[in-house]
């Protein structure tokens, strides 16, 4: 029996990826800032066969209580074998372009406190010596685009961080997960038109869940997500400012 920590555990892959988890009898912490959210998901999560769901209601953005999760976390379960971390927004362009203050502040939510999190959570992992850190970034930091480059440079900053920290936990016996999902029909996203390149947070959640399991060290979700980035990334500057993405 493994125990897994999920950090906003109340979006929509997190959920799902909670219900795996859940149906394979592993012992369940989550983290969410609405509590009644939470309630409803740990009971879901016990029929579904975890024998154990804690939950931790707090928000994120409070940097002051990050070292209060781990610490009820681990005093809870002992070790921690999987850490999933799950919260963010999703950027408004237009709106961020004319506001300072609201560029800081999707950055912090989507990057900051994230990285506050894999801070407290490299040290005790390296210390532990086993498990997977795993975290959900975006195809969007791959390459900043005008259509949403601010949750870009978020996701950008993340996919930086960890790189160095998987390296840094290699030798510890520790896999720092990347997982960047393309076009997710989530209610983050349920204004968007969808079309065929649109993924369900089932699917993303049964590639971050195999992919923890194999201590893979970054997966495109789903997979032909790579090909499109790769020609994304590879097209020349002077042509690329034209196109309209």
């Amino acid at each position: 029996m493994k125990n897994v920590l999920i950090i906003g555990a109340t979006s929509a892959i997190a959920e799902a990826s909670a219900r795996i988890w859940a149906q394979k009898g592993y012992q369940l912490f989550l983290v969410g800032r609405n509590q009644e959210q939470l309630n409803l998901i740990r009971q879901d999560l016990l029929v579904r066969g975890s024998p154990q769901v804690k939950n931790f209601c707090v928000d994120l953005n409070n940097f002051d209580a990050h070292h209060l999760i781990l610490d009820n976390a681990f005093q809870e379960f002992g070790t921690i074998d999987i850490v999933l971390i799950a919260h963010g927004t999703l950027s408004n362009q237009a709106d961020c372009e004319s506001s300072v203050d609201l560029t800081l502040e999707e950055i912090k939510t989507n990057a900051l406190t994230s990285i506050s999190l894999l801070t407290l959570l490299g040290n005790r992992f390296e210390q532990q010596r086993f498990g997977v850190i795993a975290i959900i970034s975006s195809v969007a930091g791959d390459r900043g685009r005008q259509s949403n480059y601010v949750y870009g440079s978020a996701k950008g900053m993340l996919n930086t961080y960890t790189s160095g920290l998987r390296q840094r936990l290699y030798k510890s016996g520790v896999s720092v997960l990347t997982v960047k999902p393309g076009f997710v029909d989530t209610p983050m996203t349920a204004n968007f038109k969808k079309g065929f390149l649109w993924s369900s947070p089932s699917l993303v959640a049964k590639l971050i869940v195999s992919g923890s399991e194999k201590a893979n060290t970054e997966i495109y979700a789903p997979k032909y997500w790579w090909l499109i980035m790769f020609v994304i990334k590879i097209i020349p500057t002077n042509i690329f400012i034209k196109f309209k993405l």
